[in-house]
Formats: C-alpha cells, structure tokens, sequence
C-alpha cells in the first residue's frame, strides 16, 4: 500500500520541460484540427455552422412565449399556447409564423437521407414532411398521448389515419442542404382534415416541393374510421387555414388511379415482409414505408435515368408486421400536349396488396422526368 500511495505522489509532479513539451503537443494537435475543419468540403462547414446556431439557442435562457388563451381569435380548448420553451425543444421544433397558423421546421439533409445520385429521395422528403406535422401538433399545445393524436382523440382512442397524399418535386435537395418547411391545415369535407406542406430551399427562398395529404379518424381498438367528435372539432378548428399548397386543379383528384392485376402490370415483386422497424406508434406500418416497397417494382433503369417529380398515393387498407405483399407497376411514355415536342417523360402505375387474397393495400402513381432534361 505504501509503494502504491508513493506511485500515486510521484505522478502528481512534473519536470518543467516535460510539462511544456505536453503544452506543445496539444497546442500542435488544435492546430491540425482546425486546419482540418477549415478545409473539409463546404457542405461539412455550412452543418457545422447550423449546428453552432443550434448551440447558441440552446444554451440561451429566460425565453417565454407569449401567454394566451386565445389562438386566431379563438379559445383553444382552456389550454395556454404559451409555455416555457425547454433548450431540448428550442433544439429538435420549429416555430410557428403568420399568426401561429403556419408552423416551420428547418432541417439539414444527412448523409443517410440520399440515394445513389447523391440527393435527398422521396421516402426522405416524406419523412421530413412527417416530422415536421407530429411537431406542429406537439408545439400547439394539442398533444396527447397519441402519435399525432390531440388530447381530446386520446381520451377516446383516436389516432389519425392517411387516406391520400400527393407530392409534386420540382428539385431534390443534395447532402449538406438545408430546408425550411412550412405545414398547416384546414377541413377536408365534414369528417376529414387536409394538411399541407411546402419545402424551401433555405439558401434561394425557392420553393422545390409542394404536397397535399387528406387525414381520418380512426378507433386506435377496433380498427374502424369513426366520425370527428365535434371536442376533437373545436382542438383543431382555431389553426384552421384555407389555403392550397397546390392548386386544386393539380391535384388530380378526380382521376382514377387503375387496379393493376397480374395481366396489365409490366413488372410484379412478391414476398415483401415488414419488419418489426417499419412499424410505427400506432402499431401498423408507417405510411413513408410503402413508398419503398412500391418501387421495388419499378424497373432499374428507370430509377437510374429518371427523377421522380410527382406521386400521388390512395390508403386503401393498413398492414401489419405479419403481412407479405406484392408490389405490381406499369410504365407507359407520358403523352406530352406539344405535339411537336417529343417527351420522354413517363408515368406509371402502381398497386400495393397482400400476397395471400390479394387484398388491395395501395393504389399509386407517379411521374418521371428524364434526367438529360436537366
């Protein structure tokens, strides 16, 4: 014990030169790392440079919202918009903008969000426009204990369920990008609800995506759709906002997307199986899963020479962890109104649906642009 405590005195000292010597060394090593920093690829310094602002706001204090029972002239629901702001959620949420009826969210595209051509794919696009609804409900001050779900749906086993989602891309953001996106919502019909989306791109104010979505109440238990409670009408009404992220005339709606059956489908995948991960909080497959199983039908030719501007998806069933399924497309050239241009655009159709009875899950299509086009 004695040579031990002995051990333990003589490391507490130094000799002066070795002292410096160890100064040197880490001085030398900042140095190198800087210089490391200072000459990574610009994408790396525009995230790190986020990420210091990120840091900066975090670590801010004293921030309070403005307290208020009152959202866009209306009561909301005896809940206080205005909260203490955690430096956690000044971090990972937005903010809201005109008039709390638009909510924000910046994001930056990550190495693992892009595909081969070294750009963010539709499944992220999807991803991001997910987060950032669960978010524009969190900040709200809506939430229960739901995926997505208000307090007034939770208390009555109620989740929201997708029927129909259209996006329209005009560019896929590249790895380093950073995004702004805004979302809101409004009635659809007496029993549903549409939320929107548009994706700016931060460094050009330009708007590069536009997508639509139409929602439903579904019973979290039985599994059915069920009417909105009109407590769950008055939670939502106040952030209400009648306004199209794409023109309705745009949207296609009134076009019927064709069943595939085995004789019209061009190309046909079976033994597709979710995993345990694809599941979502709700217990069913996330919605953004889909997207990758409809493709895998597409031909890879196509993936590699094509972008994918515009798809627009039908929610017909949900499916479940123990499903397999079949992902059945056809492509056809996109027949161009100027005649006298000859596109090489195409479109495609698609069909999602179980293995076993054959049982429709989804209905999709999508159109392609030619990459030499750009």
């Amino acid at each position: 014990m004695a040579s031990m405590a002995a051990t333990s005195k003589m490391g507490l000292h130094f000799s002066e030169d070795l002292r410096k010597k160890k100064l040197n060394k880490n001085v030398g090593l900042a140095k190198k790392l800087l210089k490391v920093e200072y000459y990574c690829s610009p994408m790396i310094r525009k995230e790190n440079l986020l990420r210091r602002k990120l840091s900066v706001v975090a670590n801010s204090t004293g921030y309070r919202a403005a307290q208020t029972d009152m959202i866009n002239g209306k009561k909301l629901n005896g809940i206080h918009a205005g909260k203490m702001i955690s430096s956690t959620d000044a971090c990972m949420l937005g903010k809201f903008v005109e008039e709390r009826f638009v909510y924000r969210q910046t994001f930056v595209i990550r190495s693992y969000e892009i595909g081969p051509d070294k750009t963010a794919t539709m499944e992220t696009l999807m991803n991001l426009l997910q987060e950032t609804a669960l978010n524009h409900v969190s900040s709200s001050g809506l939430a229960g204990n739901g995926f997505g779900a208000t307090r007034e749906m939770s208390l009555r086993k109620l989740i929201w369920v997708v029927t129909r989602i259209h996006i329209q891309v005009e560019k896929y953001s590249s790895w380093g990008d950073v995004v702004e996106i805004d979302t809101w919502v409004d009635a659809a019909g007496k029993n549903g609800m549409r939320r929107d989306w548009i994706i700016r791109d931060c460094n050009t104010q330009k708007i590069i995506t536009r997508a639509t979505s139409t929602w439903v109440i579904m019973n979290r238990e039985t599994r059915r759709l069920c009417k909105i409670p009109e407590q769950v009408r008055e939670e939502v009404q106040p952030f209400y906002l009648n306004r199209l992220a794409i023109a309705a005339a745009a949207q296609n709606h009134n076009e019927k997307i064709d069943k595939l059956t085995d004789e019209t489908a061009g190309r046909i995948r079976s033994g597709l199986a979710p995993r345990w991960s694809d599941m979502d909080a709700n217990l069913h497959v996330n919605n953004v899963k889909y997207i990758g199983w409809i493709l895998e039908s597409v031909p890879v030719d196509v993936l590699e020479h094509y972008n994918l501007t515009s798809m627009t998806l039908e929610y017909r069933r949900e499916c479940r962890q123990s499903d397999l399924l079949e992902s059945l497309t056809s492509m056809k050239a996109k027949v161009s109104e100027e005649s006298s241009n000859k596109s090489r655009d195409l479109l495609s159709t698609h069909l999602l649906r179980m293995d076993d009875d054959k049982a429709e899950i989804i209905r999709a299509r999508s159109e392609w642009q030619s990459k030499q086009q750009h």
